[in-house]
């Protein structure tokens, strides 16, 4: 997400959502290019393990070689969500949406603190129930 006013030198947001437990991990970001891209879903891989598949837009901090040789050396296939198909790329634009709308209501008028208030955006948004998996996604996956 992104470009917002600069806020401790971030102006993204790059958002990653597993589909089955709606966990959503965020990370703000100075620039959206593949190289901070990679080094964010390394520090996911770290922690979660490898998934079997990323579905991804077609910007280029996905679409390029250096990303295509991180997926090939973790074995996970990238697939690309079709342009102006929303049922392909439908959980992250949720959750954006959903994450988008607590931070503003976080940060209320001071729009450049945006950053330091993405924790607890996250927190929230993680600890909201969800119907469709019946409990929160923090819950799920932490218990």
């Amino acid at each position: 997400m992104g470009p917002f006013p600069s806020s401790r030198g971030n102006k993204y947001i790059f958002a990653a959502v597993d589909y089955l437990s709606k966990l959503v991990e965020v990370k703000a970001l100075p620039t959206n290019d593949a190289r901070v891209v990679v080094k964010f879903l390394k520090s996911l891989f770290d922690r979660f393990g490898t998934p079997k598949a990323i579905i991804s837009d077609r910007g280029t901090h996905f679409c390029n070689d250096q990303f295509a040789k991180v997926m090939t050396k973790y074995g996970v296939t990238h697939r690309l969500a079709i342009a102006y198909h929303p049922q392909t790329s439908r959980q992250v634009e949720v959750s954006n949406r959903g994450l988008k709308c607590i931070l503003e209501r976080t940060v209320g008028e001071n729009r450049a603190s945006w950053s330091n208030e993405l924790d607890d955006a996250l927190w929230a948004f993680r600890t909201t129930f969800k119907t469709t998996i019946g409990c929160t996604p923090y819950k799920l996956v932490y218990g």
